[in-house]
Parts: C-alpha cells; sequence; structure tokens
C-alpha cells in the first residue's frame, strides 16, 4: 500500500466513523488511498470525511447503513458499485461489543453480533475479493477479530466465539486466495482506548499510561503494517503473545472471583 502518485488505490473501511476504524482511514488518507467510508450513522462519517479532506488530496465518499442484518453485505457492494467505487483495500472493522452472559442476553442482540462479525464480514469478503480478481489487482483485506478469542471467559462467550470464526475464517480464506494476488489478515488486538467497551475516557487515559491499553491510532498503524507485509494473523504488542498460552487453560476455581466481581459489569 506504498504512496501513489500515477493511480490512487481505493479502500473501503467499515465502522469508520471513530475509534479504529477513523484511524484505518486517516492513515489510509496518508498513503494515498481515495476513501468508501461506511457506518451505521452519517454524521460521525461526515466528520470524518471533513477531517481527511482538510488534510489530503484524496477523495472521500460516505455511506451510512446497518451491518447487522441480512443482506447487508450485498446491499454495500452493490452501493459501492452504484458509486463507481471498486476498492483495492477492504477493511472489515465495524463491530459490537458485549460483556454479558448469554442466558442474560437478548436474542436481537446475539443475532446482530453473529451477523456484523461474522456473516457480514465474510461475505463482504467473498463479494470484493471475487471483483479485486476480476479486475487483476493485488487486494488486500483486513479483518478485525480480538484478543479475547483466547479469552473464552464468562460474558464473553458471544463476543470472543464471533472474533474467533472471523479469526480462523481469515487465515483459512487467506490461504486459498493468495495465488490469486490477495492478501488476507486478522487482526487481534487486546486492550484499545476506544468508547467500544463503554470505559470513561478517564480511565481509557489511566489504561494508556499503564500500558494496559494501546491507542486506536497505534493499533491501525500495526494492523496496516501486518497487511502490508502480507501476515495472515497479527496481534499487536509481543508481550500479549506470551499471554496466549495460559489464557487459553486457565481453570475455573480461578476465574470464579473475578466472575464474581465483574458481574456488576454486565450490560
Amino acid at each position: 500500500m506504498e504512496r501513489t502518485t500515477k493511480s490512487k488505490r481505493q479502500a473501503l473501511v467499515t465502522g469508520a466513523g471513530s475509534g479504529i476504524g477513523r484511524c484505518y482511514a486517516l492513515r489510509l488518507a496518508a498513503l494515498g488511498c481515495d476513501l468508501l467510508l461506511v457506518g451505521e450513522r452519517e454524521a460521525p462519517l461526515l466528520a470524518v470525511r471533513a477531517e481527511i479532506e482538510a488534510a489530503h488530496p484524496v477523495r472521500v465518499q460516505t455511506v451510512a447503513c446497518d451491518l447487522a442484518q441480512l443482506g447487508a453485505a450485498e446491499a454495500l457492494f452493490a452501493r459501492a458499485e452504484a458509486l463507481g467505487f471498486t476498492p483495492d483495500v477492504l477493511v472489515n472493522n465495524a463491530g459490537i461489543f458485549s460483556f454479558c452472559d448469554v442466558l442474560r442476553t437478548p436474542v436481537e442482540r446475539i443475532e446482530r453480533m453473529l451477523l456484523l462479525h461474522d456473516l457480514t464480514a465474510t461475505k463482504l469478503c467473498r463479494l470484493f475479493a471475487v471483483q479485486m480478481i476480476e479486475r487483476g489487482v493485488e487486494g488486500r483485506i483486513l479483518n478485525m477479530s480480538s484478543y479475547s478469542l483466547w479469552m473464552p471467559f464468562p460474558g464473553l462467550a458471544l463476543y470472543s466465539a464471533s472474533k474467533a470464526y472471523l479469526k480462523a475464517f481469515s487465515v483459512a480464506f487467506a490461504k486459498e486466495v493468495r495465488e490469486r494476488g490477495i492478501r488476507v489478515t486478522a487482526v487481534c488486538p487486546a486492550g484499545v482506548a476506544t468508547d467500544l467497551y463503554g470505559l470513561p475516557p478517564r480511565w481509557q487515559r489511566i489504561g494508556l499510561r499503564l500500558g494496559v491499553l494501546i491507542s486506536a491510532d497505534s493499533c491501525a498503524r500495526r494492523g496496516l503494517k501486518a497487511l502490508q507485509r502480507g501476515w495472515r494473523c497479527s496481534v499487536p504488542d509481543w508481550w500479549n503473545r506470551l499471554w496466549i498460552p495460559l489464557l487459553v487453560v486457565l481453570p475455573m476455581w480461578l476465574l470464579r472471583p473475578v466472575r464474581r466481581f465483574t458481574m456488576q459489569f454486565q450490560r
């Protein structure tokens, strides 16, 4: 995704109105990519568009749509084609966080999470990958998974499972399409200082100072670096990788006191 002068690359970013998605859009614009920003609400997208256009000579378009519903992928693909937008880079960043036991989670939220993280993302990968292959371009697809896939803890059953699927799909899909000129990367960050988890700004700042959280921009920078290098899976920060073997074997007797404390935060 080097900067280009003769012909600009195009990038589509979902969940681009805030947080990591906004940072992906800013960094791709700095690389010279024209952008299609996708999100559920139009106002944040327009704000990011104005921010990008004030700083970079790229073309930015926006599409406000709800990706957590059946047919959303096909609708977005058709909308992009109608706008004449054929991305070389697809960033599936849109996500929903939920920390709640399955039995306490409304069925509608279960459906929306699985649709958004898994079905819509999978269909977008397929639709745009076919288009990239037909155009003969070197395509790049980045899927935002999560470190929580190695943390199948109480309260995270739905979120961690949906992200585990996305990581497994991305790695296998990357092997399928590599010979067709497409690179696919799953990014699995641990804590990121965004509003996704419901943390107030004060606690986000404390997390950054303690090194427990990374900034949204740092996450986007590392994600694009992994994508450029063709990595199938990336876990930002080496110390997070060290904890993975321990996380997957933690016994319930260790988790039980943590669960009692965290029950108050379930929502």
